[in-house]
C-alpha cells in the first residue's frame, strides 16, 4: 500500500497507507483526515475533495479531465497545482505522494 501524506494549511501533516484501487479521497475519508470533506461522495458534483498536488507529483499524475477542471474553477482559491482528490486513484507509483488541502477546507 502506497503512503500518501496529507498536509493542512497550518502545516501539520498526516502520512498514511491507502490501499491500491482507492482515490486519495476515500484514503482521507477512511482515515479521519480534517479538511477533506467529499460532500458529494466522490462523484465530481463539489470541491471539498479539492487538494493541492505537491509541485513534483503534478506532472506523475493523468491529466484532469475537463469536468475535473470546472469544478475546480469552482473551488477555494484554485491554484495550477489544484485537483479533486476523488479524481486520483492510488497505485504503486504514488509511493510518497504529498497533497495539502486548501485554508478554508481545514
Amino acid at each position: 500500500m502506497p503512503k500518501i501524506t496529507y498536509k493542512d494549511s497550518s502545516g501539520g501533516s498526516k502520512t498514511i497507507d491507502v490501499e491500491n484501487g482507492l482515490t486519495v479521497m476515500e484514503g482521507a475519508i477512511q482515515n479521519e483526515i480534517p479538511g477533506i470533506d467529499a460532500d458529494c461522495g466522490g462523484s465530481m458534483a463539489c470541491a471539498t475533495c479539492h487538494v493541492y498536488v505537491e509541485e513534483e507529483w503534478f506532472n506523475k499524475l493523468p491529466k484532469a479531465e475537463d469536468a475535473e477542471v470546472d469544478m475546480i474553477d469552482m473551488a477555494f482559491e484554485p491554484k495550477k497545482n489544484s485537483r479533486l482528490s476523488c479524481q486520483i486513484i492510488v497505485g504503486d507509483e504514488l509511493e510518497g505522494l504529498v497533497v495539502t488541502t486548501p485554508e478554508k477546507q481545514t
